[in-house]
């Protein structure tokens, strides 16, 4: 099942922040249709396998479904489509609160190009690598919040193959896929994912040497993104603060040192020869 089969008592998430409202709206709209199929939260437990403790608390708003519990309780409770809207802002709601805003608007992209110079990008990460980097989180973080965390940016994930397609672009510094996060065997398994998700016909994948000396990416971080409205937006995020950018000028200049980035990174080809030696090296 994949789910917790331990109720949890606590109102409060890591940091003590509440439960957020999506939570508890989505749990009543759970309990009213089961009311209404006549069904107790045990005989809900029992026809979608999940346990009778985590029944009760998605109804209580204390833990976000799964999509495969929604799409069990669809079928049970005949809900008619209405809990399977609501899972992509259930899902959207374990995000760290600080990347939300971006998280909605990327949703609407048509195009997503981003420069990460010392991680591999979330949208690229093997689940191994995910549960290394938020295992390793300073402050520690609980057991339920990697849980929530780990599943949200995996979600996200759809991005790559959605329909319709999204063109990405990533190039990736080189220290990125020669730190061994998570140990060695984490590490080739990220980079096989990377060769994998680089063959996608909507992806492109550069390394930036670590040689290349001055590049406008110095600075760090950042991610540039098109709309369905074809509105351009950036984003940049560190320790935990994110900006989303939406002064044209700024976001021109973003464009301008991205298309810089891609020209002095080592080409699609090469960068995959890169990964492939890495691999074989780990």
């Amino acid at each position: 099942m994949g789910e917790a089969t331990k109720d949890r008592s606590p109102q409060k998430r890591t940091g003590g922040e509440d439960n957020p409202a999506i939570w508890s709206g989505y749990g009543k709209l759970v309990k009213l249709f089961r009311k209404r199929a006549g069904l107790t939260q045990q005989e809900l437990a029992d026809a979608t396998s999940y346990s009778y403790e985590l029944v009760a608390s998605i109804e209580q708003g204390r833990r976000p479904a799964k999509a495969a519990f929604t799409e069990a309780a669809e079928r049970v409770l005949g809900a008619g489509g209405v809990l399977a809207e609501l899972q992509s802002e259930v899902d959207r709601a374990k995000l760290p609160k600080f990347f939300q805003d971006f998280a909605l608007i990327e949703t609407e992209a048509v195009s997503r190009f981003a420069y990460d110079p010392l991680l591999v990008p979330g949208l690229l990460q093997t689940e191994d690598y995910v549960k290394a980097l938020f295992s390793s989180h300073c402050p520690p973080l609980d057991e339920e919040t990697i849980e929530l965390h780990t599943d949200a940016r995996l979600h996200r994930q759809k991005m790559l193959t959605k329909t319709p397609i999204v063109q990405l672009s990533f190039v990736v510094g080189e220290t990125a896929l020669t730190n061994p996060m998570g140990g060695k065997e984490v590490m080739r398994g990220q980079l096989e994912h990377l060769l994998m998700v680089g063959a996608l016909r909507n992806v492109e994948l550069q390394v930036m040497p670590a040689s290349a000396g001055y590049h406008p990416g110095l600075n760090g971080a950042f991610v540039l993104l098109e709309t369905l409205e074809h509105q351009h937006v950036g984003y940049i995020e560190a320790q935990e603060v994110g900006v989303v950018i939406s002064d044209p000028a700024k976001v021109s200049a973003l464009g301008l040192r991205y298309g810089k980035l891609r020209s002095q990174a080592l080409n699609v080809g090469e960068s995959a020869s890169l990964m492939k030696r890495l691999a074989g090296a780990a």
